[in-house]
């Protein structure tokens, strides 16, 4: 029976040693750059490799801008989906899921002006 008590422990203890490196193992990015989430930046994503887990974010001056996450015809047609998440703090965190994702600026014309993007998380 002790044996038993011991080895749970011993699981605890490694679980609890490797939970705080998959949590370190997530990346953050900042949306734009130095220019921060701003009109054109659909080309930004391009060339990075993000992770499931990894943190977007977007800063911008939340009188002219805002970021609503939105599915694939949202993005595509620059809509917002009933029921989206719009987030409009001017700093912005928001950590990937796995697959496809999609963020748009809602304001009239910021969207059709580039100021989307779709990144995919592996």
């Amino acid at each position: 029976m002790a044996m038993g008590r011991g080895s749970a422990v011993a699981v605890v203890l490694v679980l609890c040693l490797l939970l705080p490196f998959e949590m370190v193992d997530a990346a953050n990015f900042p949306v734009g750059g130095s220019n921060g989430w701003t009109f054109n930046v659909v080309g930004w994503p391009k060339g990075k490799r993000f992770k499931a887990g990894d943190v977007l974010a977007f800063n911008y001056n939340p009188s002219y801008h805002n970021v609503v996450a939105v599915d694939k015809g949202g993005y595509d047609g620059c809509k917002t989906p009933r029921g989206a998440k719009v987030f409009t703090t001017g700093k912005d965190q928001i950590k990937l899921k796995k697959g496809a994702n999609y963020f748009i600026c809602n304001f009239t014309g910021h969207c059709e002006s580039g100021m989307k993007i779709a990144v995919t998380a592996a």
